[in-house]
């Protein structure tokens, strides 16, 4: 192995680009996804996104400025939707203090993206399909994060195993891998499969650094069984990956007018949370007469969604709301740090590269190859 930089092994366009130690990415998650875990994140190595879409808009300008204080600076990434209200704020801000990075689902039009490539910002957004990241490339994205259906939340159908390897063949920019990961032998293989990095979400959700209550954080623990970490639709009719729980029972067993029923409730019991005016209510209600009352149900909790995870993964009440998370939840039995997760992938994933070229230096291999494209970087 002395042919071989085993710190190199780790060095990619995602380090290089975003600038951090390892290819490892923590991604934002609602109501989780706060300054301290990101400059928990930073510290030891990673690259954090703060989860602008759940920051209160007079809070979000005091977040940014805690990271940047806290690390010296702007080495991280705001994600956003540019159909939250605060959108615009979002896309000033990340300008304005230089951010490293931005994300996104529902991603900004060419004009927005123009403007963050001009400011030096970085644009990755998520995909959960090829089409979706070719897309996402002609508007302008400078990488690609691909979410497999083991991840968690909003989530699609096609596994990481598949999709990884079909992104990398339609598009041209660095790809990295997320839905299922949670190890260093994880980042190797993704690595060796020719993503630039790995991201991860509840990985960095289960660590001692995540604001999530400690009665929600037993609930994910408690979990070993990853069928019990499942998709529905019953929230607002498009795939969400959770787990199973009271609420979503609840939602799945109700008809159609029951669950609108309940969106109603939920929306009338939290509206100054969700800034839903009565007028608005009554009008819901109106369009559910002369709708499909499934469909406007879904509506409603579309808009409701930040509130359930308010009520679990702030308020502490895993039963009655909703607890996303990737299928790999099963596979983490304990609470470690931020920096002990990051140094501990990275350690296993040089270790399992390393296996790899000492194979190749003994001639195990019938002909040496070239090194997939996040290695051939490695000066």
């Amino acid at each position: 192995m002395s042919a071989h930089d085993i710190s190199a092994l780790l060095r990619t366009p995602l380090t290089e680009r975003l600038g951090c130690r390892y290819p490892i990415i923590q991604t934002a998650m609602g109501w989780v996804a706060d300054a301290n875990l990101v400059i928990a994140t930073t510290r030891a190595g990673g690259f954090g996104f703060l989860a602008g879409a759940t920051i209160a808009a007079d809070q979000l300008e005091a977040e940014i400025k805690r990271v940047i204080a806290a690390t010296g600076c702007s080495n991280f990434g705001l994600n956003f939707h540019m159909f939250q209200d605060n959108a615009a704020q979002c896309v000033d801000l990340a300008i304005q203090y230089r951010l490293r990075a931005v994300s996104y689902g529902r991603g900004p039009d060419k004009k927005t993206i123009a403007r963050f490539k001009e400011a030096g910002v970085l644009c990755i957004p998520t995909v959960g399909a090829v089409k979706h990241a070719v897309k996402a490339v002609e508007l302008g994205a400078d990488m690609i994060t691909i979410q497999g259906g083991e991840g968690g939340g909003h989530t699609g159908g096609v596994p990481s195993s598949i999709l990884l390897p079909q992104v990398l063949d339609a598009v041209k920019v660095p790809v990295i891998a997320a839905g299922g990961y949670s190890t260093g032998r994880g980042l190797a293989g993704a690595l060796a499969a020719g993503a630039a990095g790995i991201a991860m979400g509840t990985r960095f959700m289960m660590t001692t650094d995540s604001p999530t209550p400690p009665a929600t954080l037993a609930r994910y623990v408690a979990v070993d069984d990853p069928q019990k970490i499942r998709v529905t639709l019953a929230v607002d009719g498009m795939r969400h990956r959770m787990i199973d729980n009271p609420f979503i029972r609840r939602l799945e067993a109700a008809s159609p007018l029951g669950r609108l029923r309940i969106a109603l409730k939920s929306a009338w019991q939290w509206k100054q949370q969700t800034g839903m005016s009565l007028g608005h209510m009554v009008d819901v209600l109106r369009r559910a007469i002369r709708e499909d009352a499934g469909a406007v149900s879904q509506t409603v909790m579309s808009a409701n969604q930040p509130v359930l995870l308010q009520r679990s993964m702030v308020e502490g009440f895993p039963d009655e709301g909703i607890l996303p998370s990737g299928q790999v939840a099963a596979a983490i039995g304990e609470l470690k740090s931020a920096r002990q997760v990051i140094e501990e992938i990275a350690a296993e994933a040089e270790a399992c590269l390393a296996t790899l070229y000492d194979r190749l230096d003994a001639g195990c291999d019938t002909a040496p190859r070239q090194p997939q494209r996040p290695l051939e970087t490695a000066p």
